[in-house]
């Protein structure tokens, strides 16, 4: 397993190739799978809103399109230019964790830094999940 500076530190980069240029607010994402690869991802908006794509689901999509399913945990930052913020996953996101992570298990690391962060189990931030 990677440090959680190291997987926090490739969320920072990820976060550097958002485009947000609607809302200002780029977001990074690293992805670790259970053998230690990281994937990242980053958002992604559009000036018609609902095509958007929140850095979750792009660590997780581009995951997936290469055949992974079995991730560990998932590091979170986010912030307008110039700031830095824990960015909790939205409702959407958090559905997408739970079709492909074991809630009990899966770690959701919201970070402002390397050094001030805070862990969550999926299943904490999402209770009620939907699942078949």
């Amino acid at each position: 397993m990677r440090e959680t500076a190291e997987l926090i530190e490739r969320a920072i980069e990820a976060r550097e190739r958002a485009y947000a240029p609607y809302s200002g607010f780029m977001v990074g994402a690293a992805l670790e799978c259970s053998d230690g690869e990281v994937y990242t991802g980053c958002n992604i908006e559009n000036a018609a809103y609902s095509p958007s794509n929140c850095a979750e689901r792009t660590a997780i999509f581009k995951a997936v399109s290469e055949g992974r399913k079995d991730f560990r945990r998932i590091a979170l930052v986010g912030g307008k230019k110039g700031e830095m913020v824990a960015p909790a996953p939205c409702g959407m996101c958090l559905q997408v964790m739970a079709e492909f992570c074991r809630a009990d298990e899966f770690e959701v690391i919201l970070a402002r830094s390397t050094e001030e962060y805070e862990v969550k189990k999926l299943a904490e931030l999402l209770p009620f999940r939907f699942s078949l």
